[in-house]
């Protein structure tokens, strides 16, 4: 009976800490906040930014184990520090399949997967032990959740309506934030065309087509073949394209950018990236792919973490920002931070002030300063969402 009994004490301790304290034990190793003094923020700088429609196209929060109506004392990204930081336009993406190591080099399609394991300790429905489509799910009720309690809190942008709509109620004082829903790899899609339906009706409106693997797709930048789009992969983004969607290519080799350039007159998004020509590592395409991704109409989301903008910190971004705004055009750069992306950054959300100090201390004009700080990011979706929910 004795040893029962320590069996049983054993079981329970470690569920306590697989269950309770591991996930959030495990957030905080991943997800970090570099140590700072408090910026410094002019008043000039604090007016302009509380005047500013700000919007970052990338943050993985939904994938971790916090109540993202409630300040946490841990990751970079939840609703009330949204509100402190004035942001308005918002991108979740769903991440549901990421190897062991997350090399930028190359990584196997079939390398033991650290998401399992994150849905284990959370306890996500069984159905996500081996569905990549419900982890997805999972992550967008999360959000439908939020906003069936209070719309007013957060509204999921699946139309321009839902846009309008967002953007009237800021003008009347509330902080209401516009949610776009994404997921990070189309590997998301267990290989059914099918399930673009099932995730367009959950609210997804940006379909990343990769992430750290080759997949059913084609070739991912950091996987092993450097190849192009699949039949299948095209056929996703024939898909998309008919289904409204718009189309991310961030972690795409650069043959697939190159393939969905040449199939589709979509302008794309790149959610979350650096520049070759200002941070030459293994994470970032080519600046001659950057400017063909511009002359389409795209959007390029610069990141806070070093393998994008090899310099982490406001100065740092805020350079690699100009480096891109000289390259592809002020009209086509935006913010993608990848937070809670297991990033370390310069601050969380509720400091992104500082990005708009530093651009004044580098010389960005106003105009510039709008538009990079989510202006670019409201016009792309006006033009890009469905008209209709379909």
């Amino acid at each position: 009976m004795r040893i029962l009994a320590v069996v049983a004490l054993l079981v329970l301790v470690s569920s306590v800490l697989s269950f309770g304290i591991g996930p959030g034990m495990l957030e905080r190793s991943l997800n970090k906040v570099m140590e700072h003094e408090p910026y410094v923020i002019s008043d000039e700088a604090r007016a302009l930014h509380d005047s500013l429609v700000v919007g970052d196209l990338h943050t993985d929060s939904t994938l971790w184990a916090r109540d993202l109506t409630q300040r946490a004392d841990r990751g970079h990204v939840d609703l009330p520090r949204l509100r402190e930081a004035n942001v308005a336009l918002q991108a979740f993406t769903f991440v549901t399949r990421s190897p062991k190591g997350q090399n930028y080099e190359s990584n196997d399609a079939d390398a033991p997967d650290n998401i399992t394991l994150v849905a284990l300790m959370q306890r996500w429905p069984a159905a996500t032990w081996s569905s990549l489509t419900e982890r997805a799910l999972v992550q967008a009720n999360k959000l439908a959740r939020i906003e069936a309690k209070d719309p007013t809190v957060l509204r999921v942008l699946r139309t321009r309506s839902d846009l309008t709509s967002v953007m009237e109620a800021r003008e009347k004082g509330l902080q209401t934030i516009g949610a776009l829903l994404g997921i990070e790899g189309s590997h998301a899609l267990d290989g059914s065309l099918e399930n673009i339906d099932r995730l367009r009706e959950a609210g997804v409106r940006m379909f990343g087509l990769h992430h750290f693997f080759d997949n059913a797709l084609g070739g991912s930048l950091h996987g092993t073949g450097g190849g192009g789009l699949s039949e299948f992969g095209r056929d996703v983004v024939t898909r998309i394209d008919e289904r409204g969607a718009i189309i991310d290519v961030a972690h795409s080799s650069e043959q697939s950018v190159r393939d969905v350039l040449a199939m589709s007159d979509s302008p794309l998004v790149v959610s979350h990236t650096g520049f070759q020509g200002y941070c030459p590592t293994p994470r970032n395409i080519s600046d001659e792919l950057m400017q063909q991704i511009a002359e389409g109409g795209g959007l390029i989301g610069v990141g806070y973490w070093d393998a994008a903008i090899c310099d982490v910190s406001p100065a740092g971004i805020v350079r690699a920002i100009r480096y891109g705004i000289d390259l592809v055009g002020v009209a086509h750069v935006a913010l993608g931070s990848d937070y809670d992306g297991s990033t370390t950054v310069p601050f969380d959300t509720s400091e992104l002030a500082a990005l708009t100090q530093e651009m004044l201390n580098q010389g960005f004009s106003e105009e510039e300063i709008r538009m990079v700080m989510g202006g670019n990011m409201l016009r792309f979706l006006r033009q890009n969402l469905p008209a209709e929910k379909a």
